[in-house]
């Protein structure tokens, strides 16, 4: 028998229920001519819907979707059964309102991390999701993908750092400068060989797009 392995195993059941995934997609497409990135297609169903699929394939059993610019065409547009759906009324302030509103309707849910995702990096798939989430140990856990060893996404942020966060996330730095002051206790997780990380912002982006 691997210990090793059995702690893994042990990790990864645990995590099942007490990590959250927290996809943001309240950007308002403002590059792309305000057209909703969320509602962009992609292998044929929406991206927010790609999204969501990918962080259950992930094995995120709760999902909470941050909405935002574009939130009543996104309910009325996307097939998002058993999320919950959160609307950021500041979401033009940037990525960073979005990630508090995602935090604090987590909290009160048993969730004790949440792993974070953005709709608009359909290159970043369940495998690369699975290994950030295989991280998680407890609610101190910090973890983040990386590519060649760049700090990317999705992140792991454990319950225990949510408060901390909320004092420092502004604009579309989200938690980029919690983690970096915290740099020797996030864990990165090599996905650059599973996921790309591009990000669908302007219309050259659209060829990423299958």
């Amino acid at each position: 028998m691997n210990d090793e392995n059995d702690r893994t195993d042990t990790a990864n059941d645990s995590a099942a229920g007490e990590v959250a995934g927290l996809l943001l997609a309240a950007g308002g497409g403002r590059r792309l001519g305000g057209r909703p990135k969320a509602l962009l297609t992609h292998r044929g169903r929406p991206l927010v819907e790609h999204a969501v699929g990918v962080l259950r394939a992930a094995g995120c059993t709760r999902v909470h979707v941050v909405l935002g610019a574009h939130a009543d065409a996104v309910r009325d547009q996307a097939e998002l059964p058993d999320c919950v759906l959160v609307e950021n009324p500041r979401w033009e302030q940037g990525m960073g309102g979005s990630l508090l509103a995602g935090l604090d309707s987590l909290a009160g849910t048993g969730a004790r991390a949440a792993l974070v995702l953005l709709v608009d990096q359909p290159g970043i798939g369940p495998e690369a999701v699975a290994r950030v989430r295989g991280a998680y140990r407890d609610e101190t856990s910090l973890a983040s993908a990386a590519y060649d060893g760049v700090r990317g996404h999705p992140v792991l942020l454990g319950a225990a750092h949510w408060a901390g966060i909320a004092g420092t996330a502004s604009g579309d730095r989200g938690a980029r400068g919690y983690l970096g002051e915290r740099e020797s206790a996030v864990r990165l997780v090599e996905c650059g060989d599973v996921a790309q990380p591009y990000d669908i912002d302007t219309e050259a982006d659209l060829g990423h797009l299958e």
